[in-house]
């Protein structure tokens, strides 16, 4: 099948969708980019992922595959030409699928929660919160990554794609609290592997421009109900 036939449904400031995205650039599989208006959803989407009616969706030959993790090892089974996602052994492989569980539903709910946290008691706890998750996968990083550049090693692989989606917020995060959450001295392992993932060329071009998260951020409070 054409590698032209896939379309993703998404918006540029999710993370989620930045996923798929990253993978299919590093598969050079071409695709049309659907975007979602924030704050709205499309009858494509909705027919697309009818049980959970979120992006992203990537449709390939008419059939949508749903989920981000569930897409990004999709990409990975469907154009075996690329450079592998996911490692071959299957200790790695369940390694990684470990750690990007964790990711997502561990950590980044507390990445999320610190940029809506409210008053100064609640911030400090959620900043701790994602200190320590960060601490964890600074270990994780030596560990997988082996001494090299990624969580895959010598490339990007499936953890790399799962945290790295994240990339954008959390400089979106730096400038807008000022705290520097992956640090050169306290996760240098994190700090060198940012730099080279987000330079990487399937992922420069996805990751957002830190000022619009900034200010898409700020709109977001604007509109927020006051309590």
């Amino acid at each position: 099948m054409a590698s032209t036939d896939v379309k993703v449904l998404g918006s540029w400031p999710s993370p989620y969708v930045n996923r798929v995205r990253i993978a299919l650039n590093l598969k050079s599989v071409n695709y049309e980019f659907l975007e979602e208006k924030l704050g709205s959803k499309s009858e494509l989407l909705l027919k697309s992922n009818p049980v959970h009616q979120k992006m992203p969706v990537m449709i390939h030959g008419g059939k949508p595959i749903c989920e981000s993790l569930i897409i990004v090892q999709y990409i990975d089974e469907a154009w075996t030409d690329g450079p592998s996602i996911l490692p071959s052994e299957p200790y790695d492989r369940a390694m990684a699928r470990f750690w990007a569980a964790y990711v997502e539903d561990k950590w980044s709910p507390t990445l999320g929660g610190f940029r809506n946290a409210q008053g100064k008691e609640a911030k400090v706890a959620a900043l701790e919160e994602v200190r320590e998750g960060l601490m964890l996968l600074e270990d994780t990083f030596a560990k997988c990554g082996k001494g090299k550049d990624f969580f895959g090693g010598d490339t990007i692989g499936y953890l790399d794609i799962v945290l790295g989606s994240f990339l954008g917020w959390l400089r979106a995060t730096k400038k807008l609290a000022d705290i520097k959450l992956i640090d050169e001295t306290k996760t240098p392992g994190l700090f060198g592997w940012a730099e080279k993932f987000g330079s990487n060329v399937a992922v420069k071009d996805v990751i957002p421009e830190t000022d619009k998260l900034v200010e898409l951020f700020k709109m977001m409070m604007t509109a927020r109900p006051k309590a």
